[in-house]
């Protein structure tokens, strides 16, 4: 099943989607009310339909999280992502907060931030908790589903911390209007049990930038929430970056630019597809 929060120019609203027929069925509420029940595998018995279908193409997808969300980031979660920083492998899961106003829909443009000259791509694959009792001898018991997101970067910002105090990764990665996620969420029981082995990619204007498997994750979907739970308790509707492959920009140098088209694709879930805007200020 594939759960997408709309808009057709009002309110946010949450439907089923289906795109191979253009359709989407709006549900009533949000992953508050829905969640826990699709995530314990109810599917569509959990859901409350309103209205009549609507055609997806005529909506605009927004992230796939209401602005309650928690967006949680894990890095350094690839081995040879680490070697284009020049850094070793750390012991033990990284892991931090972006805000929810970096977040955009599959279709947006991406802000380009005023303070930047190397702003960079990340594909990922994104979790979404789906109940708020995490379960640390099963974690992946806690999942609703996948998505996929672009964790965009300023690397400039990112290496601007004091020395001593490290990166600054809220200034690097919390940029407003910038992380585009979704196009939608597909629940887990679509994917085989585990943590996925999905293809990831990124390209910009239509070459191949990254080409990896989310198979290479130092630490698989069920250590990352094992490690995150203790410290940040994840919540109902919560993300849960889970890290790049190599490919970057700050590994070729070959940054993002206005004008640019970066296209990020999940295997099984889909494809993000963003236009770079102008240089804001």
């Amino acid at each position: 099943m594939k759960l997408a929060r709309c808009t057709d120019g009002g309110a946010p609203f949450w439907a089923v989607v289906e795109p191979e027929t253009d359709t989407a069925r709006p549900i009533k509420g949000g992953v508050a009310a829905w969640g826990p029940a699709v995530t314990r595998g109810d599917g569509e018995a959990a859901l409350t339909f309103e209205g009549p279908a609507r055609l997806l193409s005529a909506l605009r997808l927004l992230a796939p999280c209401d602005n309650t969300s928690k967006v949680v980031i894990a890095g350094a979660n690839y081995s040879k992502h680490l070697v284009e920083f020049g850094v070793a492998a750390p012991s033990q899961p990284i892991a931090f907060l972006k805000a929810y106003g970096a977040l955009i829909g599959a279709n947006d443009p991406i802000r380009y931030p005023p303070l930047t000259e190397q702003l960079d791509y990340e594909c990922e694959l994104v979790v979404v908790i789906g109940d708020d009792a995490v379960d640390l001898n099963d974690p992946l018991a806690s999942v609703l589903g996948y998505t996929a997101g672009n964790d965009v970067s300023a690397r400039d910002l990112q290496r601007s911390g004091p020395p001593g105090i490290g990166m600054d990764l809220y200034a690097a990665k919390s940029q407003d209007r910038a992380t585009p996620v979704g196009p939608w969420i597909v629940t887990k029981d679509e994917f085989p049990a585990g943590s996925p082995a999905l293809k990831l990619s990124t390209t910009i204007n239509g070459e191949v930038r990254q080409d990896g498997t989310t198979a290479d994750m130092t630490w698989d979907v069920a250590e990352l929430i094992r490690f995150v739970q203790p410290r940040v308790s994840f919540g109902n509707g919560d993300l849960l970056f889970t890290g790049t492959p190599e490919g970057v920009g700050q590994g070729s140098g070959r940054y993002l630019n206005p004008g640019d088209v970066v296209e990020v694709t999940l295997e099984g879930i889909g494809t993000l597809r963003n236009l770079i805007g102008p240089k804001v200020g």
